[in-house]
């Protein structure tokens, strides 16, 4: 018996027990029905006013074995609707429930509540994975782009809390490593932010890097555990703004595994894994950093979408090609500069505008993304820069604030007395052991 949910807003929700297979047929089986089906209840696209504009299938949060299908209709015809539901009960074999109609339109977009919610869309990306665009270096080379869908592959295949498979990288791929990473070690001395170079010799010493070998995601993420809580993910290609970001509200960081072609090593018109290891990895173990990496995504979940356009903005100018103070002198820390020989060298000499970092400016400064950056922002530090994104994170129009539960690895939604009576719990024990240990400190 297949059981079937109605619920009529501007969407249907239907949960039916089927196999992947099954609810592939169904979805087309509804697609036809709810726009022209012809039997019982014929021209209902034409003469009862509804319209269907959308319909997906996903595996039940209840039941990993039932799928909900979201069905979103242009209706403003109420006895068309009972047509409709009449029609299903009869064409479906089990139970048909209402369970709403004429709801408004949900304000907050959807939004990750645990960990194991990243999988929902962690496939869904935008650009490049196993596809190129024709002015990508590597377009024409058919081994190329063989070698670009297996990464992809395992990309789309990894599920939270697998480990992720180990690549054997060719000796050609590890030459285009070496290269970047000569001639990248050769800077960091100078331009890089101390955090950066705190941390790269322990990733020498403990995940692999080195110019003959490229480092394993899992080793990596496993190391970044330990530091700070971080880990990386594969994906095959670019995620949309709004999923990236709900990535790091959970410290977790979506990787790729592929690399450039090795016709223009010092050049990708995408995130590769050098861009990722290099640039990212290493300030992803800085305790400060990662927090204020985290306060980003935080800042996403649920915020529409013109404040998700500005916090990727916020993102850009910071995460990717940000410039820190740090004594008397200025250096990078955004991972766009830090894996990028040239732009490296360019950000720190009086061509580029450098001004103050300011999220409410910051976010709404235009920036190219195939040259080097005309304007750079610079933080003060980046337990600064963390407070201003706090702050700025306060003006997004949501009607509830968020907090990241570690231990559950799951995002609380502050929006009742009772959510708030925990975390005033929590703060209060938290700030005991602080009285405490600075008790024991001044005796």
């Amino acid at each position: 018996m297949i059981l079937v949910s109605l619920q009529w807003k501007i969407t249907v929700c239907l949960s039916v027990c089927l196999s992947v297979c099954l609810s592939v047929c169904l979805s087309i089986y509804l697609s036809i029905y709810l726009s022209t089906h012809p039997s019982t209840h014929p021209s209902i696209h034409q003469d009862k006013g509804i319209n269907l504009t959308h319909i997906e299938s996903r595996p039940s949060h209840m039941n990993r074995d039932q799928y909900e299908f979201f069905i979103n209709v242009d209706t403003s015809c109420s006895k068309a609707l009972d047509e409709v539901i009449d029609g299903l009960r009869l064409e479906i074999s089990g139970q048909v429930h209402e369970l709403s109609r004429n709801k408004q339109k949900d304000t907050v977009p959807w939004f990750p509540h645990e960990i194991q919610d990243l999988d929902r869309f962690a496939n869904q990306i935008l650009s490049y994975g196993s596809e190129l665009e024709a002015d990508h270096p590597g377009f024409t080379d058919q081994l190329y782009r063989a070698r670009r869908k297996e990464f992809a592959d395992i990309a789309y295949n990894y599920r939270h809390g697998q480990a992720i498979p180990h690549v054997e990288y060719t000796s050609e791929e590890k030459a285009t490593w070496g290269t970047v990473f000569r001639e990248l070690k050769t800077l960091y001395p100078t331009h890089a932010c101390r955090e950066h170079n705190r941390v790269f010799p322990l990733l020498e010493q403990y995940c692999g890097y080195r110019q003959d070998n490229i480092p394993q995601l899992e080793d990596i993420s496993r190391f970044l555990q330990s530091c700070t809580g971080f880990r990386l993910r594969p994906v095959a290609g670019l995620l949309s703004s709004r999923d990236f970001l709900a990535g790091l509200a959970f410290r977790v960081f979506h990787s790729t595994q592929y690399i450039r072609h090795a016709s223009q090593p010092m050049y990708t018109p995408e995130p590769d894994i050098c861009h990722e290891l290099l640039g990212h990895v290493p300030l992803f173990a800085d305790p400060n950093f990662a927090q204020f990496s985290q306060e980003i995504g935080l800042a996403s979940l649920g915020a529409p979408d013109d404040f998700i356009e500005k916090l990727a903005t916020v993102y850009w100018f910071t995460v990717e090609f940000g410039l820190c103070k740090q004594g008397s002198e200025m250096k990078a820390y955004g991972a766009g500069l830090l894996s990028s020989f040239g732009e490296l060298q360019y950000c720190l000499t009086e061509k580029p505008r450098v001004l103050p970092f300011d999220p409410e400016k910051t976010c709404l400064q235009k920036y190219p993304i195939t040259e080097f950056q005309p304007v750079y922002f610079v933080a003060e530090s980046f337990e600064d820069a963390k407070e201003k994104v706090r702050k700025f994170a306060a003006t997004i129009p949501r009607p509830f604030s968020v907090r990241y539960n570690a231990y559950t690895q799951s995002i609380e939604v502050l929006d009742s007395a009772q959510q708030l009576r925990n975390l005033a719990d929590s703060i209060a024990g938290d700030m005991g052991i602080l009285c405490t240990a600075l008790h024991k400190l001044e005796q």
